[in-house]
């Protein structure tokens, strides 16, 4: 009896290098192939970041823009006044304004 336990000892000594790396081979498959852990998702999802940010930094940036024009048309009256006759067509009661309007060139 004892040579035979000896024998099986033996056996699962040589072979159980096999079942670790089948067990590690199987980890490494759900980890990394997995549909919710997979690589290209992670991929797509670092692309998605990417132009999020993109998206950020033009909106602030815009932002940025946008808050310095009021800031001058709220203290400057000349640039109120410019503002006025460029966007609205506005006039003073003793001027003329010709809008000249830009057509699609051929």
């Amino acid at each position: 009896m004892g040579r035979k336990l000896k024998r099986i000892n033996l056996f699962i000594r040589r072979r159980s290098h096999f079942s670790v790396v089948i067990v590690c081979g199987v980890v490494v498959l759900l980890l990394f192939f997995n549909d919710e852990t997979s690589l290209t998702r992670s991929r797509e999802y670092d692309a998605r970041i990417s132009e999020l940010k993109q998206e950020i930094k033009v909106a602030s940036d815009s932002a940025e823009y946008y808050r310095s024009a009021r800031r001058a048309l709220l203290t400057n009256k000349e640039e109120l006044e410019q503002v006025a006759r460029e966007n609205y067509n506005m006039q003073r009661p003793t001027e003329d304004v010709y809008v000249i309007e830009k057509g699609e060139g051929k």
